[in-house]
């Protein structure tokens, strides 16, 4: 096992990120740092690290335990980090998809093609019967 590893890397090994050069754009936008420094991708990370990544609304912490480059399987990642991340980021997490604004609410917005439709049939005069064709509408022509 190495001693030291890419932080671009690890995050994609770790599968904290979905693919590498995903990991390398957070790096880049400072949502990855390590003691509160944002970290380029080529920053070399070693064991004991903590780092922290923003995924709004919420920010995680790792400690590094084993610095590896090559993505491993989802039941290694024990071995891998240690999930450090402070409880109430996930209370922010869990209000976050309380309040509704992560997901929007069915019926709210743009109308569906569905609804449209169905506001036009509800709208459209000939559906009440209003034209009659005993109706005098006081035109004598």
């Amino acid at each position: 096992m190495n001693d030291t590893a890419r932080i671009d890397k690890w995050l994609w090994a770790a599968r904290i990120y979905k693919t590498r050069s995903i990991a390398a754009d957070a790096c880049k936008n400072n949502r990855v740092s390590i003691g509160g420094v944002a970290v380029k991708p080529s920053h070399m990370i070693k064991r004991g690290d903590v780092i922290s990544v923003r995924k709004p609304p919420v920010t995680y912490s790792f400690m590094v335990l084993n610095c590896i480059e090559k993505r491993v399987g989802a039941k290694l990642l024990n071995d891998v980090y240690k999930n450090v991340t402070d409880p109430k980021q996930y209370e922010i997490l869990e209000m976050s998809r309380i309040s509704g604004f992560v997901d929007r609410a069915r019926g709210t917005g743009r109308p569906t093609k569905k609804d449209r439709r169905a506001l036009e049939a509800f709208i459209e005069p000939a559906m009440f019967g209003f034209y009659d064709d005993d109706y005098d509408d006081g035109n004598d022509e």
